[in-house]
């Protein structure tokens, strides 16, 4: 169990084998006392899709639920979000700026090659989304 994420949150509807859970997202300081008069601590409410044949004959909307991921998809997230995209720009702008003495153009040409980058994982997110997927139970 060490190697999941849980997250607690309630059914919101159901199509077929397809749940939509609503959870709660806080802060590591959401739940302090002095949260009221501190600006750091924040909560987002956020809908997950599940797909699961089984859950969805034994939900309602309105349950209590457990939505659960796996540790690693997290880091896979993290990689293709944010550390592939930050080596993507370091590198082209060395190569960039070795082919061109405009510190500029080399600078905004390696920020533009993040449209494609991001535009061809839009294109995998039906691919991505079934690598990502949640799984829940029952509270």
């Amino acid at each position: 169990m060490a190697d999941t994420i849980k997250h607690q949150g309630i059914v919101e509807n159901i199509d077929g084998s397809h749940l939509r859970v609503r959870i709660v997202q806080t802060s590591a300081c959401a739940a302090c006392s002095a949260r009221g008069h501190c600006s750091s601590a924040d909560s987002k409410e956020k809908l997950i899709d599940v797909t699961d044949a089984a859950a969805a004959s034994s939900c309602k909307p309105g349950d209590h639920v457990w939505v659960i991921g796996e540790l690693s998809l997290g880091r896979i997230a993290v990689l293709l979000a944010f550390v592939l995209p930050f080596f993507l720009v370091v590198v082209s702008l060395f190569i960039f700026m070795a082919l061109w003495t405009d510190e500029l153009q080399a600078a905004l040409c390696s920020l533009l090659l993040l449209i494609p980058y991001y535009y061809i994982l839009w294109l995998n997110k039906a691919r991505l989304g079934k690598k990502f997927s949640f799984s829940i139970q029952p509270e």
